[in-house]
């Protein structure tokens, strides 16, 4: 699989539940800190192409996969 993508902040209890997915998973992964790297949703929405009103927001390579709850669905269907 490809590099998953987890853009997420701090306090935010499905960030932590998408990080701990992808330990428990074994993948090779990035989580990255919106508010630590200065990115806003409005940055996120012009990569994604939708309005953001929450995160994590989740790709694996380059593809959006959405939030905890889609990336969970992923999960469960690779397993």
């Amino acid at each position: 699989m490809q590099t998953v993508t987890i853009f997420g902040r701090e306090g935010c209890g499905f960030c932590q539940r998408a990080k701990q997915l992808a330990e428990d998973r074994q993948l090779n992964f990035k989580y990255i800190d919106i508010h630590q790297e200065g990115i806003s949703k409005a940055d996120l929405e012009k990569t994604i192409g939708k309005p953001v009103e929450t995160v994590p927001q989740i790709f694996i390579g380059r593809e959006h996969i959405g939030g905890f709850t889609e990336f969970n669905e992923l999960m469960r269907t690779q397993a």
